[in-house]
């Protein structure tokens, strides 16, 4: 595929955009003028220089031309839109170009302009997101009390409450790598506001790994996750997490087998 004409083609887009916005004037001006339908015009530019930008991979200049767009939309206040582009430039950092950083701050944006609409189940899905990472990131005060948020937004919502013991697990797992006590406490305050949660699968795993620990046996660690694993698969990030538990158990040869 020859990508050079798509790059050419975008800059051109991009540069009309840009001399869009310029000729709108200011953006109040743009806003309540005749020019209004410049702008939108100028946003629907740049989305497609984005487009083209990526087909190109050139992720940066995609990445230049989103924000100039999610600027519009926010000075529009139009933020459902404007979340909608920081999860497109979160992912490319996700994905692309392997920046977790930055993805967990667009997430994070993309996040809060759902809140301020209303729309908490976008919200949610753009905040496991960022717990998720920040887990990985070894941040784990931030993902415990984004995980503890979004479990306790979902307990009562009788569609979406089968889904808080997951978020609960998530965070207990988060408590034990910093501390053993403080899991135990956080469990114990899970299961009081979810009483779902304390007769889960997890819940019990949970309780088998705390007295592996307390004994500091490395087999009996190993033979509750392969039991619990054997009829729920562990996904990557949690057997991730639950390997950074087992290494604070002495004697530990680094491996779930």
């Amino acid at each position: 595929m020859d990508t050079s004409g798509k790059e050419k083609e975008a800059m051109q887009l991009m540069a009309e955009a840009d001399k869009k916005v310029k000729s709108s004037g200011s953006f109040l001006g743009g806003m309540f003028g005749g020019s209004h339908h410049k702008v939108e015009d100028a946003c629907e530019m740049y989305a497609r220089a984005a487009n083209m930008f990526k087909m190109a991979k050139n992720w940066t200049e995609a990445i230049n031309c989103i924000n100039a767009a999610i600027d519009i939309y926010t000075d529009m206040g139009r933020f459902t839109i404007a979340a909608k582009h920081h999860i497109t430039i979160a992912e490319v950092y996700e994905s692309e170009l392997v920046d977790i950083e930055k993805a967990i701050a667009h997430y994070e944006q993309a996040a809060d302009y759902y809140k301020g609409e209303e729309s908490n189940s976008s919200a949610n899905k753009c905040l496991l997101k960022v717990g998720h990472y920040s887990a990985q990131l070894e941040q784990y005060p931030k993902a415990i009390e984004i995980y503890e948020q979004v479990a306790t937004n979902t307990m009562d919502n009788p569609l979406l409450k089968y889904n808080a013991k997951e978020y609960f697990f998530k965070a207990s797992l988060c408590h034990f790598i910093v501390d053993e006590l403080n899991a135990k406490l956080a469990i114990e305050k899970y299961e009081e506001m979810f009483p779902a949660f304390a007769d889960s699968r997890e819940c019990k795993l949970l309780k088998k790994l705390l007295d592996a620990h307390e004994e500091q046996n490395c087999e009996a660690f190993t033979e509750a996750v392969k039991e619990f694993d054997s009829i729920s698969r562990l996904d990557q990030w949690l057997t991730t997490m639950l390997l950074r538990i087992k290494k604070t158990i002495q004697g530990d040869a680094g491996d779930l087998k």
